[in-house]
């Protein structure tokens, strides 16, 4: 408990601070991936540095209790303990392929209880601690909050398992109330869903527990506050009575939405009306159907995205620099002298991303060899996915070595920030070394999973376990290494912004010339030399 008590102040004292509204999931079911698996994409987002670690099933003596200490909110309290807690890896999968992600909305600030010591990344553990389907995760999670109350803001929470999808959205009821308000909604299967810290359960069924649970004072609550009129005629909205909509909310938040969405299913042609703010567009759908079943990797892709080939493509325009950085730096938004507001694009490829992590289930597979934690470090659009199966007894040792302050060779966080950060120089360049290398090793890794898992099968659970935890853990330190190696080159070939070829010669291939173009409309004298032909002699510079 020692152990799980300093991860949670760590994750506290190194990720809120910097990352207020920072994350995106996307949730695949079953019914929708090419092979029948379930997927789960959660990028953890904020300027922290978290070390990836598993922790085995355990057994617990009557009366054991848990002792939750909340940094945030300067209270500490216990639960009480099961009899026995299941194994996980990290707080993102456990033994029985059930894998669970959030993003903040916040919502109401008044109603963040800050008198409750249960935050939403405790909640999540002990939902993999004791919980086998997402079903019960729901189960667990709500019936915590109803005993010991809920001390976060607004969260929405993605939880899956081989065969179902939930997404469970939670506030408080604020400083000394009790319990929490929620709605939790099944996503269809053969459909895809997505949330990126905006509450995205709108209107749902009162009357339709195989498909939707919620808590009793989710509407009389918010009558109570005032957040909805029942007499209004209009439908009661989870998402508009507990976090309402507003433009700036919208271009930051629903925009990723819009872009999974638009990638997976183009046929739909979603407008971008609604994530731009435009009055009275219509919301997104809590779900959609892709055009084409996803594979693992169309997943991989689809979390790979800066509104590329959009009117709002990252890459293109001024702001993108020479060398067509999609990164822009932080604060995202300004104010000019006039008060007129402003904000950069918020992709879900962002440079500040702790950690991702996609989670595969497969059904017809035993869990110990179903269910994946594809982990990666870093910005989405950089990082490459190492496979660590759920029954493994270990983890890549490079993934649970670093520290934020001090740059290590060791730690994988380290050596994938520093490419990706020294990358902004010259991107547009440094980008096709970078996803030539990651090409080449994710490719390798999912092509040979069908022939690891065909091995594994003919083993015992015993030798399963250790035969997948070497192969993940070999993984882990080769792509350490060659990351490591891709620094080296990086810094060679591209040393003093000159590009060094494979043969040694060095070129000098300056500036884009649109770039060039747009540098000369905005300065047409500060940087043009006269032209002599055209200048009477007397008028010449003196050299």
């Amino acid at each position: 408990m020692k152990g799980f008590i300093k991860s949670a102040l760590f994750f506290i004292a190194m990720f809120l601070p910097a990352a207020i509204y920072p994350c995106t999931n996307l949730i695949v079911t079953k019914g929708a991936s090419a092979d029948g698996s379930a997927f789960l994409v959660y990028t953890n987002d904020g300027e922290w540095l978290y070390r990836l670690s598993n922790k085995p099933a355990e057994d617990h003596q009557p009366g054991d209790s848990l002792t939750f200490r909340s940094g945030r909110n300067q209270v500490e309290g216990k639960i009480h303990q099961v009899p026995h807690t299941y194994a996980v890896v990290g707080f993102q999968m456990n033994e029985y392929q059930l894998a669970v992600g959030e993003t903040t909305f916040t919502g109401r600030e008044e109603l963040w209880n800050h008198s409750k010591y249960l935050q939403y990344w405790h909640l999540m553990s002990l939902a993999l601690e004791r919980a086998k389907t997402a079903r019960e995760a729901v189960g667990v999670i709500t019936s915590l909050v109803e005993q010991y109350g809920y001390g976060s803001e607004g969260e929405s929470f993605s939880i899956v398992d081989p065969k179902e999808a939930w997404i469970l959205e939670m506030v408080g009821t604020g400083d000394g109330g009790e319990g929490a308000v929620w709605v939790a909604v099944k996503i269809p299967d053969g459909t895809i869903s997505a949330h990126s810290n905006m509450a995205r359960i709108g209107e749902f069924p009162l009357d339709d527990p195989e498909n939707c649970l919620y808590s009793d004072n989710v509407i009389s609550f918010a009558v109570e506050k005032g957040y909805y009129d029942p007499k209004s005629g209009k439908p009661f909205l989870f998402n508009e009575a507990y976090n309402p909509s507003s433009p700036d909310r919208l271009k930051y938040c629903e925009s990723r939405v819009w872009s999974l969405f638009r990638r997976a299913a183009p046929s739909l042609n979603l407008s971008s009306d609604y994530n731009r703010g435009v009055q009275g567009a219509e919301r997104y759908p809590l779900w959609i159907e892709p055009d084409m079943k996803l594979t693992l990797q169309d997943v991989m892709d689809l979390v790979r995205d800066h509104y590329e080939g959009t009117d709002i493509d990252m890459t293109k325009g001024l702001d993108a620099g020479p060398f067509g950085t999609p990164n822009r730096w932080r604060p995202l938004y300004w104010e000019d002298e006039n008060g007129d507001k402003y904000s950069w694009e918020r992709p879900i490829s962002t440079y500040n991303t702790c950690f991702s992590y996609i989670g595969q289930m497969r059904a017809w597979l035993p869990n110990e060899i179903g269910g994946i934690c594809w982990f990666g470090v870093d910005d989405t659009y950089f990082t490459c996915y190492v496979p660590i199966f759920v029954g493994n007894s270990s983890v890549p040792e490079p993934f649970t070595l670093g520290d934020i302050n001090h740059y290590s060779q060791e730690s994988m966080w380290w050596v994938f920030n520093f490419v990706s950060n020294f990358a902004n120089l010259r991107y547009s360049y440094m980008i096709q070394d970078i996803r030539k290398v990651q090409n080449q090793l994710e490719t390798r890794i999912i092509s040979s999973l069908d022939s690891i898992t065909d091995v594994a099968m003919k083993l015992t659970k015993v030798e399963r376990t250790e035969m997948l935890t070497a192969y993940s853990n070999q993984l882990g330190t080769e792509v350490h290494q060659r990351w490591i190696d891709l620094g080296e080159k990086l810094i060679t070939k591209y040393n003093d912004g000159y590009v060094k070829g494979e043969d040694g010669k060095i070129e000098e291939p300056g500036y884009p010339d649109q770039w060039m173009d747009e540098m000369n409309h905005i300065y047409p004298e500060k940087f043009k030399i006269p032209d002599w032909n055209n200048t009477k002699k007397q008028d010449r510079l003196p050299y």
